[in-house]
């Protein structure tokens, strides 16, 4: 268990979900966070993160600070993807290491997992067969992260854990027209088709693939939990457990906005995995499940956009 007065490091705090993170520990009474912008401290710098780490000593390190985006994004920005995540990730697990770390989370992502992986996904079908190309580079990143944390335990007897969520949406969410997931980017592009009076959106894809979608602050939650509960060198999954079609979600998001327009699909662009829901069972076994529903999740969802769109912070 964490002590409530511990040094906790969040990496990737203003992130989505290091935000997150940072207000379900605070709303557990943990107030001795330690927090650095990008600008204060650069994860791709070792000397930076070696200083950092030297000076700080933090006892716990929460590691969701990452480079990521849609699927236009992982196929665009593949080296980037690589090198940005899997230079962050092996700075900090090292330094955490080098400097006493009581124990330190990684966060990955559900496309660690194969593409044609059997469904639901559970955790030990990990590097059984091919990953999806369109986010291969960001997956073998994750992966490699991962991994590091398991081969410190087996090695040095370290007590580095990893999560895997699926899908994420939710308050300080990236909302760019071209480097978002797909539920934050239906949510922008409804609402201007609904501000502008557009009689039709195209998606892309066929709306055909399944998809599970978690809100960020269920994530946290289960983040804190495993923190205190939960030590291995699997992976655990984090996820609803319930999936829909795209096409589906896209019907959603216009309900919630409030866009009344035709919906079309533009067939000729990828539908990235067929399938990808993961197996929630272990999470469960330890005592946790999510409470957030979809619909009730993509209106709190929708006004945090509207809040940072009426500021011109999306």
């Amino acid at each position: 268990m964490m002590e409530k007065d511990a040094k906790i490091y969040v990496a990737g705090h203003r992130g989505m979900v290091g935000g997150a993170i940072v207000r379900e520990l605070k709303k557990q009474g943990y107030e001795n966070l330690v927090l650095r912008t990008h600008a204060e401290l650069d994860l791709t710098r070792q000397a930076e993160v070696e200083a950092f780490f030297a000076s700080e000593k933090p006892e716990y390190v929460f590691l969701a600070a990452a480079k990521v985006g849609g699927i236009g994004a992982n196929s665009e920005q593949k080296a980037d993807f690589m090198y940005i995540n899997m230079t962050m990730e092996m700075n900090v697990i090292h330094e955490a290491w080098k400097n006493g770390c009581k124990k330190l989370e990684f966060l990955g992502s559900s496309c660690i997992y194969p593409r044609l992986a059997p469904q639901p996904m559970k955790e030990d079908c990990l590097l059984t067969s091919a990953l999806e190309e369109t986010n291969e580079a960001y997956a073998l990143a994750k992966i490699s992260g991962l991994k590091y944390c398991a081969y410190l335990n087996e090695q040095y007897g370290t007590d580095y854990i990893s999560v895997m969520p699926t899908n994420l949406y939710g308050p300080g969410d990236n909302y760019h027209p071209e480097h978002s997931h797909v539920l934050p980017a239906l949510i922008r592009r409804f609402h201007e088709a609904k501000e502008a009076g557009l009689e039709s959106v195209t998606c892309w894809g066929d709306g055909s693939p399944l998809r599970e979608f978690l809100y960020v602050d269920d994530l946290a939650e289960l983040c804190v939990f495993l923190m205190n509960h939960y030590s291995g060198n699997e992976t655990v999954n984090a996820g609803s457990g319930k999936e829909l079609t795209i096409k589906d979600l896209t019907d959603l998001v216009a309900k919630v906005v409030g866009y009344e327009g035709e919906i079309l699909w533009d067939k000729t662009k990828p539908n990235g995995t067929p399938r990808k829901l993961l197996d929630v069972s272990k999470a469960a076994s330890l005592g946790w499940t999510f409470h957030t529903e979809l619909e009730d999740g993509i209106r709190m969802a929708y006004e945090d956009f509207k809040a940072r769109f009426a500021e011109g912070s999306v």
